[in-house]
């Protein structure tokens, strides 16, 4: 039961960043932009984990961890280049 679980999990957050991939594609506005790579980010990181899950492992923990931070960063950083012009000042 767990793996069909895990595997319609993994299939609905694959249809969410096809979804979101559209917004970032589409998007009318920069703020738009940077939010739908945000959230491209944290279903990148729940891929992760439910394939995590799926393998049984304990191995893309980490990976997932490091993917969380590099997109907080990342995000901040778009952030404040859309805001002053420039990232370090």
């Amino acid at each position: 039961m767990l793996t069909i679980a895990t595997w319609a999990a993994i299939v609905m957050v694959g249809g969410a960043i096809a979804l979101t991939l559209w917004r970032l594609w589409k998007g009318p506005g920069i703020a738009d932009r940077i939010l739908a790579l945000d959230t491209l980010t944290i279903n990148a990181i729940a891929l992760v984990l439910l394939a995590d899950v799926a393998l049984d492992t304990s191995v893309y923990f980490e990976a997932a961890l490091l993917m969380a931070m590099m997109g907080f960063v990342g995000t901040v950083a778009l952030a404040v280049f859309v805001r002053r012009g420039t990232i370090i000042e």
